[in-house]
């Protein structure tokens, strides 16, 4: 297997690389069980936003959990919100949009349970992923948030994959280009 060696807040990783479509082939970025990377990544997105430019942050499940966690561990945050890929038991009457992300099969949909969204409604909220791709799952994000009365005061990702590095309205901690079947960066 190809692998893709970077460094992402001060730590060097080795991403192996995964098929995504015959000429498509990403580097698996993953913070599960890294808690090292984990908390060094949280580190240095809180350093991307001014503390007081938003009053909640805001994911969806499920690789960036953790980050988010670490995020509000390391900001003192009370609450932070997790857009959920299912409804639950307990959300009670849980709003929805649709999703389309490049790691996912087909359309998604993402949650938020009615107590979640009226703590955010009138709110400003700082979304935060992993990866963004294609952006697919943070327009899906932005969409809920709108939907539960709240404001995007901005958007933050450790990476930002392929096109998405040359976007405006995202900061992000380094680039990750996408690749060929044989390793080699696409151009």
């Amino acid at each position: 297997m190809h692998t893709y060696l970077m460094n992402v807040a001060g730590l060097n990783r080795e991403l192996p690389i995964c098929k995504v479509t015959d000429d498509l082939y990403i580097g698996a970025f993953i913070c599960f069980g890294d808690a090292e990377l984990t908390v060094a990544c949280a580190r240095e997105l809180l350093k991307l936003v001014p503390a007081d430019s938003y009053d909640y942050m805001f994911t969806a499940e499920a690789k960036s959990i953790p980050l988010i966690h670490e995020m509000a561990r390391q900001s003192g945050a009370q609450k932070y919100f997790i857009a959920r890929k299912g409804p639950k038991a307990y959300m009670p009457d849980p709003i929805h949009v649709e999703d389309k992300s490049i790691t996912t099969a087909g359309v998604q949909k993402l949650y938020l349970g009615r107590d979640d969204a009226d703590l955010i409604r009138g709110k400003r909220i700082l979304i935060m992923d992993d990866v963004i791709s294609t952006g697919g799952s943070l327009h899906a994000m932005e969409e809920l948030v709108k939907l539960a009365g709240g404001t995007v005061t901005g958007k933050v990702a450790v990476l930002a994959e392929g096109d998405a590095q040359k976007r405006d309205d995202i900061k992000f901690l380094a680039p990750l280009p996408v690749f060929n079947a044989d390793g080699t960066v696409k151009g």
